[in-house]
């Protein structure tokens, strides 16, 4: 009797195990209400589809996603936050972080369905013009009023490559000189170095190393980033702007 008792136990646990691992049914209504609260929160930096935006990484192909199950994984991230990533954390409800989680994974999905382009050709980024690109880096695209090829950019060719090159032409990282100053209806000016804007929040973090964060429809602010120019740049880009500008670094050796 004992020896089928542990027997059933142990098979229990299997099921339970298995249906922890399980993915659960996700319903129209969950993944469109986790698309919206996705955009809302979380569209700014890692872009509406989850595949990557102004400054966060490609969730579809994170690790943290790979592995989580049910919300082990991200539910934390996106309650605490990642400080160390500038990404601040989210106060949500559990039917809001639910739908997220469950959007996440349905965006891994698609982005893993036979079709989906999972990587660019190194080939199709060749098609640029060098001449042309110095013309537009020096002339039109004012590139050079922030940036020296014997300068910054000296050698980056060599420390970037190929999509790499161009993501952080385009959508270059945090800056670590943006700063905010945030004047509060008590009439007090709180400023400090920028830890996250959207059209809801504004935060910093102060010259104590405090993270601070107001509704931005509650405050009013003024924010000094020097990456600013590159979101403004990608309205003008052509396809030919970007190719061109981009063979023109891959010389800067």
């Amino acid at each position: 009797m004992g020896k089928r008792l542990q027997n059933l136990t142990e098979l229990i646990g299997v099921v339970v195990v298995l249906q922890a691992a399980s993915p659960q049914p996700r319903s129209p209504e969950q993944l469109q209400a986790g698309q919206r609260a996705f955009a809302a929160q979380c569209g700014f930096c890692h872009g509406r589809d989850a595949m990557g935006g102004e400054t966060g990484p490609n969730l579809t192909r994170s690790a943290i996603v790979a592995d989580d199950v049910g919300g082990d994984k991200i539910g934390p991230v996106i309650r605490d936050g990642r400080a160390d990533k500038g990404m601040p954390p989210f106060r949500l409800s559990d039917a809001d972080l639910a739908a997220i989680v469950a959007f996440i994974h349905d965006q891994k999905i698609k982005s893993e369905s036979p079709g989906a382009r999972r990587s660019v050709n190194a080939a199709d980024l060749q098609t640029g013009n060098a001449d042309a690109g110095r013309q537009y880096f020096n002339g039109a695209g004012r590139c050079a009023t922030c940036h020296s090829p014997t300068g910054d950019l000296a050698g980056v060719a060599k420390r970037l490559q190929g999509l790499e090159l161009l993501q952080r032409m385009l959508y270059p990282s945090r800056a670590r000189g943006a700063t905010v100053a945030v004047r509060l209806p008590s009439g007090e000016l709180v400023a400090g170095a920028l830890a996250y804007r959207d059209e809801f929040t504004v935060a910093l973090t102060d010259a104590e190393g405090r993270y601070r964060s107001w509704p931005a429809g509650r405050v009013t602010f003024t924010v000094d980033n020097p990456l600013e120019a590159h979101a403004d740049q990608l309205g003008r880009y052509t396809d030919d702007d970007m190719h061109n500008v981009l063979a023109y670094l891959q010389t800067l050796r």
